[in-house]
């Protein structure tokens, strides 16, 4: 493949409530969930891009995140998928599906997140990724990505093969896909059936009405656990049947054959073949268990850390605000986002592990707040410190560091996250500035660029350095606490220099 799988289209974030029905309610005549466990993941193209990933391809996925709790969980969810995220800002609430089931099975679904919001505009960065290609994925859900006017010119020139996986609420494909994947129920909203019509005829009267209609080079509609039936520009059908039993839950089974069918064209199989590769994917997924069993558990990408000191909620990737904790956690960041840009304001950000807070964290932390209208600070979780520095750190927990940054004047909110990298935190946050102390652009020729610029261009967000006060480390006040006396620059002995004590909590805002 000479370029990247690219997924365009509408994530959702959905949740598995599973439990245990013992009773009904006393007050209604329905059974009562008492719940045992719950996982969460990506739904809808963001589940079409994590299938991809697990193939081991080059998957990016372009989607529009909100700036809330549901955001932020997705963007961690994608990021330990292995899913590179270029963003796009989403007004409104993230959509989610709830599904609550006992022993297997589903007794109801619970969607939230409101009517749709409106998708923002695709960076450049975007636009170049889609040119450039390998296959690309429409997984449109309806609510409103695959209708962003700038995404479908560029999806209309790219030259790679385009797969695009309709709703019947979402708009007509672009002009010349390849191939679109309606299901049977979709084909039938879409192209009104004849009346006594057969299942095979009215598949193909369907079929044939999209591919005239929208100028597609093939369409494929499933047919469930029967396979599927593709019509192109011949005038007789090709039926792939299934290669056995595919009884099962059939949730992500669309997501599953699309991804499939994607990543064959991608490299290089015909349309016939891809179908076929398709219905035997989908068609073994479902009949493995399904997404319960083809995806692995978030908690093993996520390790636990101790509630106690982070004061997490459940479900969420980040820390929340605890008490004397205001400006701390998802939610707090959440609602400094939509202030700030709704008054059209540069959202800031810099991050890393703050383990004892000194004056060199100061100086970076003042400098950085002069660069827009508020600075959010992304702190390392204690098990990403200790990942990253080794036993015996951090020194504080990660509650302590996040509510001692909070404190300082040049803070507005601060977000604890569990990765090695801040990767995912930044794709939900889509800062235009992020800010880092220290050597990273001298201008030598040993010179060391941000590893996060490539991540900041995803959306058209910057990346700079601020000077540092030389001779301050967290390492030499570790050393110095435990008896040495630490070095500074060139290796000179350096005088005690004490922790940062904010002198003044009164929030100093230019906004």
């Amino acid at each position: 493949m000479r370029g990247p799988v690219v997924v365009v289209g509408d994530t959702l974030l959905d949740r598995d409530v599973e439990g245990v029905v013992s009773r009904l309610c006393p007050d209604s005549p329905v059974p009562v969930l008492d719940e045992t466990s719950a996982v969460d993941r990506p739904g809808g193209a963001g589940l079409a891009a994590v299938f991809a990933a697990a193939q081991g391809a080059d998957v990016v996925l372009v989607t529009a995140l909100a700036d809330d709790a549901g955001g932020a969980r997705l963007s961690a969810l994608l990021a330990a998928a292995g899913v590179q995220v270029y963003p796009l800002s989403l007004s409104g609430a993230t959509p989610e599906k709830i599904r609550l089931r006992a022993r297997g099975r589903v007794l109801l679904r619970h969607d939230r997140g409101g009517a749709s919001g409106e998708p923002g505009q695709p960076s450049d960065e975007v636009l170049r990724v889609l040119a450039a290609a390998s296959a690309v994925l429409v997984s449109d859900y309806g609510r409103g990505v695959a209708r962003q006017p700038a995404l479908r010119a560029a999806l209309a020139a790219t030259r790679a093969p385009v797969v695009w996986d309709p709703h019947p609420r979402g708009p007509a494909a672009v002009p010349g896909v390849h191939l679109a994947t309606p299901n049977e129920s979709e084909v039938r909203e879409l192209v009104p059936a004849l009346p006594g019509a057969s299942r095979l005829a009215t598949a193909s009267r369907g079929a044939q009405g999209l591919r005239r209609r929208w100028r597609a080079g093939a369409v494929a509609v499933t047919l469930g656990g029967d396979g599927a039936l593709l019509c192109h520009a011949g005038s007789t059908p090709l039926v792939v049947p299934t290669p056995g039993s595919a009884e099962g839950d059939t949730c992500g089974a669309g997501d599953r054959f699309a991804a499939a069918a994607s990543l064959a064209l991608a490299q290089g199989a015909l349309v016939s073949e891809a179908v076929q590769v398709a219905v035997a994917e989908a068609s073994a997924y479902v009949a493995g268990g399904g997404v319960a069993t083809a995806l692995p558990p978030p908690e093993q990408s996520f390790p636990p850390v101790r509630r106690a000191e982070t004061n997490r909620r459940p479900g969420s990737a980040y820390g929340v605000a605890g008490p004397g904790g205001e400006r701390v956690g998802v939610a707090a960041v959440a609602t400094l986002l939509a202030e700030v840009r709704g008054a059209g304001g540069t959202v800031v950000a810099t991050g890393g592990c703050f383990d004892l807070l000194h004056a060199g964290h100061l100086a970076t932390l003042q400098a950085a707040r002069q660069l827009g209208d508020c600075l959010i600070v992304c702190v390392n979780s204690d098990s990403s410190v200790t990942g990253l520095k080794g036993p015996g750190r951090p020194v504080l927990a990660e509650g302590d560091r996040a509510r001692l940054l909070a404190a300082l004047s040049c803070v507005d909110a601060v977000l604890v996250f569990d990765e090695p990298t801040p990767e995912a935190v930044l794709s939900w946050l889509r800062p235009d500035v992020w800010v880092k102390g220290g050597d990273y652009a001298t201008g030598g020729p040993d010179a060391v660029g941000l590893p996060e610029a490539e991540v900041l261009r995803r959306w058209g967000g910057n990346t700079v350095v601020v000077p540092y006060l030389d001779g301050r480390s967290t390492s030499d006040l570790i050393a110095r606490s435990a008896g040495g006396r630490g070095t500074g620059a060139g290796g000179r002995p350096q005088q005690p220099v004490g922790l940062v004590a904010p002198v003044s909590t009164t929030r100093e805002r230019t906004r």
